[in-house]
């Protein structure tokens, strides 16, 4: 699964750092680093939340563009 780099890249794009992205979801900023180097796969619910914030699909940042 590509969610971390996926979630980095739309991350980036939007201009959203780490603690941005993670204050709009409801995390501390750890958990988006573990999520975007992989340590962590989110729950669903959190990635749900993630995808509605970069403008995407679950979908989408499992399996790219």
């Amino acid at each position: 699964m590509n969610f971390g780099k996926n979630c980095r890249k739309l991350r980036e794009n939007k201009g959203l750092t780490q603690s941005e992205l993670a204050d709009k979801v409801g995390v501390r900023p750890p958990m988006i680093n573990f999520i975007e180097s992989g340590t962590k796969i989110p729950s669903l619910r959190l990635s749900l939340d993630i995808a509605e914030i970069l403008d995407t699909t679950v979908d989408e940042l499992c399996k790219g563009a």
